[in-house]
């Protein structure tokens, strides 16, 4: 017998191997009430769900494209360092209709642009921002409380009010909350937040940093940023505060 007819068996094997795992998968789909590619694409749907969305945005005039600024070195870092359990995205702070929009299809809006009662429960959101990204932080957060979306933690970089905004009252579709602020600088971050139901909000806190004694390197920040909003944009680039931001959203992995 040559290899000719080897190949011809061993074909015929593989083939009747797919046949009875397609048959298996068949019979457990049946058995739990739905077609066996419905029951794949839910998991894989269920699988992309259960991953932690983080949204972040970028303060002032800052393109999301921007490789200096802290916030967006964050989002890239934990997108590259957990793509399976993390779907991470960086803003423009002027951008928060697209980030919604972002946040929608994650939790698996249709067509319609709605969310059933059960992909809101599903929803694992984390929001972060510096100045006015800070601000646009909370805006996100009560859009997604409108809909009835719960988020599990927001924090606010040296916050700084956009028009129209109220960056100081946390929603109550925010689980915990924190503000990091500094106080030395011509640009001021606000000192504290509030809770608007602090029986659903917890305020992790509002921690202040300084740098009159600790400068922290803006190297690569625009002349003008470093002359008049120098220490808003120390804060923005301080390792602890930010080493502190990563071990906060880290904590919300499953």
């Amino acid at each position: 017998m040559g290899l000719r007819f080897y190949v011809h068996v061993f074909g015929l094997s593989v083939l009747l191997m797919l046949g009875t795992l397609w048959a298996e998968a068949q019979t457990v789909a049946a058995t739990v009430g739905f077609p066996a590619e419905t029951a794949r694409v839910d998991v894989v749907r269920d699988a992309t769900r259960a991953r932690l969305i983080v949204i972040g945005f970028m303060g002032g005039n800052v393109s999301a494209s921007s490789r200096v600024h802290r916030e967006g070195a964050l989002t890239r870092k934990l997108q590259a360092k957990f793509p399976l359990k993390i779907e991470a995205a960086i803003f423009a702070n002027r951008d928060c209709q697209a980030a919604f929009r972002r946040v929608m299809v994650l939790l698996g809006a249709g067509t319609d642009g709605t969310l059933s009662e059960a992909e809101k429960a599903r929803a694992r959101i984390v929001i972060f921002g510096h100045s006015w990204g800070a601000s646009e932080t909370v805006n996100l957060a009560n859009r997604l409380n409108r809909i009835g979306v719960p988020v599990l933690l927001t924090v606010q970089v040296d916050s700084v009010q956009k028009r129209n905004q109220n960056d100081e009252k946390i929603p109550p579709n925010v689980r915990e909350a924190v503000n990091f602020y500094q106080t030395e600088g011509l640009l001021r971050g606000r000192a504290t937040i509030v809770a608007a139901d602090p029986k659903k909000t917890t305020i992790l806190g509002n921690y202040e940093s300084a740098y009159r004694s600790n400068p922290v390197s803006c190297a690569g920040y625009p002349w003008y940023a470093r002359a008049f909003m120098k220490r808003h944009i120390q804060i923005e680039n301080d390792p602890v505060v930010w080493d502190r931001i990563e071990a906060m959203i880290l904590a919300k992995v499953v």
